[in-house]
């Protein structure tokens, strides 16, 4: 009987719960529980095995460069970093209210680190992340306008509840960027959040956006508007702890 109830439950994918009854079957377990303690037992674990795979899922997915954590973010004070600030902006408030954040610094102050921090976060709360350099990210879009993908892939990244632009800025945005910019930025305007990382501060993000400055304005008002600002400071801390 046990064995034939195991193999359903696997039949039904309902794998740990079935691991879980055997188990206690093997070490004889189930004395002194109840029926209905014994189901919530093994609910929860197949529900817990479940929540865990999709977490993997979600950060694997998210493709991220770094294993960063919130726990291991460096608050010292030459780093300009509000340890309240930003722990206020791990909880994730900011997409809920479908916010962006903007983290600013010279290279080697942990940008990138902070960023993918906060998308393994939102990974953590089940929330669909993408993290991604964002020259790489045009590139991929203008060869998918080549091939025909191109709406196809913009619907992708747009899905995401958080999307990660990295490194935006290091050269200046030729036509099919700034529109491929100009289609993320408007499409998850008021409805998803973007965060962006650059070494260039946002005053000067006009100028390298370029072409017409209707759209350079109109992309700076749908990013920096609704934005929470980190501007970094301090030496390099690629050889210490992020």
């Amino acid at each position: 009987m046990n064995n034939q109830t195991i193999e359903k439950l696997k039949n039904m994918r309902l794998g740990a719960m079935a691991r879980l009854h055997q188990q206690n079957v093997e070490q004889n377990k189930l004395e002194g529980i109840t029926c209905d303690e014994y189901l919530a037992i093994l609910t929860d674990h197949q529900w817990e095995e479940r929540e865990n795979n999709k977490t993997e899922r979600l950060i694997k997915q998210a493709c991220f460069r770094q294993t960063a954590s919130i726990a291991d973010i460096n608050y010292r004070n030459e780093r300009n970093l509000d340890k309240n600030m930003f722990l206020r902006l791990s909880t994730l408030d900011f997409i809920s209210r479908k916010e962006n954040i903007i983290i600013c610094g010279a290279s080697g102050t942990g940008k990138s680190y902070i960023a993918q921090a906060l998308g393994n976060q939102a990974c953590l709360y089940g929330k669909k992340t993408f993290y991604g350099i964002t020259s790489r990210i045009f590139k991929r879009l203008k060869l998918c306008k080549v091939d025909g993908t191109y709406l196809k892939e913009l619907d992708k990244l747009n899905k995401m509840e958080l999307l990660i632009l990295d490194d935006f800025g290091l050269q200046a945005l030729d036509v099919q960027d700034r529109e491929s910019l100009m289609d993320i930025i408007d499409d998850r305007h008021g409805k998803r959040s973007t965060i962006i990382s650059s070494q260039i501060p946002v005053t000067a993000w006009y100028e390298i956006i370029g072409g017409e400055g209707t759209v350079a304005d109109a992309i700076l008002d749908r990013i920096v508007n609704s934005s929470h600002r980190i501007n970094l400071e301090g030496d390099s801390l690629r050889k210490g702890k992020i």
